[in-house]
């Protein structure tokens, strides 16, 4: 199980939202990169980074804070948020970025999406409100169900796909353990959870299901209901 601690990036900040609502933003650090290092220093392998002003602008905004934390840290670098041309997917690889994590563009051109995961290492985020994808920063639900754009990739050469449940994301009321499930069995693609982790007993379920790669933690450290440093220890 691969732990990805998560920084949300708004406005050059770390910030954490619930229900995908940028209003709901609460700052948590004015040097993201300083998180990053930490996460480093805990023990972390990946960190997850989104671009918040990215996903509603269509175009990546945080760059100077990206770069910084790139220049900064080792971690490996997954990044969301606002890449939806082959153009800025070969940029955020040179600043280097590990992995990019396509979602929009996944539900209105999974063509390209395929054409891109056998070029570059990339992610597609599966975003969902009540079983159905979200797109646009979360501001739109598509009539796609999130089950049937798995079924979309797999064989499709992407590294991993990330599900949230929306509903559940930044409310820490608890994983969607079955949500995850199903998109990991509907893709056979490694399927990374994402959205209401609330402690450790979330990510234990999720080990114990042996079907999950790994998971994304935000508000559960932030808000001191997980101890990363303990967790990382304890999984080795």
């Amino acid at each position: 199980m691969t732990l990805y601690p998560a920084i949300d990036l708004k406005d050059g900040k770390a910030v954490r939202l619930t229900k995908g609502l940028m209003e709901s933003a609460k700052i948590y650090s004015d040097e993201p990169w300083s998180l990053v290092k930490k996460f480093e220093e805990m023990g972390a392998q990946w960190v997850h980074l989104v671009d918040l002003n990215g996903a509603f602008a269509g175009e990546p905004k945080n760059l100077e804070q990206i770069i910084k934390i790139r220049e900064n840290c080792n971690v490996k670098l997954e990044l969301g948020g606002g890449i939806r041309d082959e153009v800025t997917i070969q940029k955020m690889l040179d600043i280097g970025i590990d992995r990019i994590i396509l979602g929009s563009i996944a539900v209105k051109d999974p063509a390209f999406v395929k054409e891109m995961a056998a070029k570059y290492p990339i992610a597609v985020g599966i975003d969902a409100i009540d079983g159905y994808v979200a797109v646009e920063g979360w501001g739109e639900v598509s009539t796609m169900r999130a089950t049937d754009l798995a079924k979309e990739f797999a064989n499709a050469g992407v590294e991993a796909i990330i599900c949230t449940d929306v509903g559940k994301d930044g409310t820490l009321s608890g994983v969607n353990v079955d949500f995850t499930l199903e998109i990991a069995r509907a893709s056979g693609v490694a399927t990374i959870a994402s959205g209401g982790v609330k402690d450790e007993s979330d990510v234990m379920a999720l080990i114990q299901t042996k079907e999950v790669e790994g998971v994304i933690i935000g508000k559960a450290y932030y808000e001191g209901n997980i101890d990363l440093e303990k967790l990382f220890a304890k999984l080795g």
